[in-house]
């Protein structure tokens, strides 16, 4: 049974930084996707970034290419989402997620439907 627990969430002034934590359980091993997403009221979830850990290959969207970093440390199985730069507009609420079993890299993308989803840390950026 996979658990997600987000953490570090909380206010930050434009041009700061904030870095959340996802604790994972039940999904250890090389063959996890996992990912990040961000979601406002009255929009639709959006992916922020993904993590294929077999390779450590990542993916982030557009919006906050260069500014948020996704990593994860395999031996604590905590998944991290460097914030830096924030702007007003990424204020939203941030979920983890997890896709256990990806074989391939390639199956690991922005795209993914993931099948675990953590219950979200507030982020707010205003100055």
């Amino acid at each position: 049974h996979v658990q997600l627990v987000e953490s570090g969430g909380g206010s930050a002034q434009p041009g700061g930084s904030l870095k959340l934590s996802c604790a994972v359980s039940g999904a250890a091993g090389l063959r996890v996707c996992m990912g990040w997403f961000r979601q406002v009221p009255g929009k639709e979830r959006a992916a922020v970034a993904a993590h294929y850990t077999g390779t450590a290959t990542t993916y982030v969207a557009d919006s906050v290419k260069g500014r948020f970093t996704i990593s994860r440390d395999n031996a604590r199985n905590i998944m991290y989402l460097q914030m830096n730069s924030p702007k007003p507009v990424d204020t939203a609420m941030y979920y983890c997620a997890a896709k256990p079993d990806v074989v391939w890299q390639t199956d690991c993308h922005l795209g993914v439907r993931f099948d675990y989803w953590g219950q979200g840390t507030q982020v707010t950026v205003s100055s």
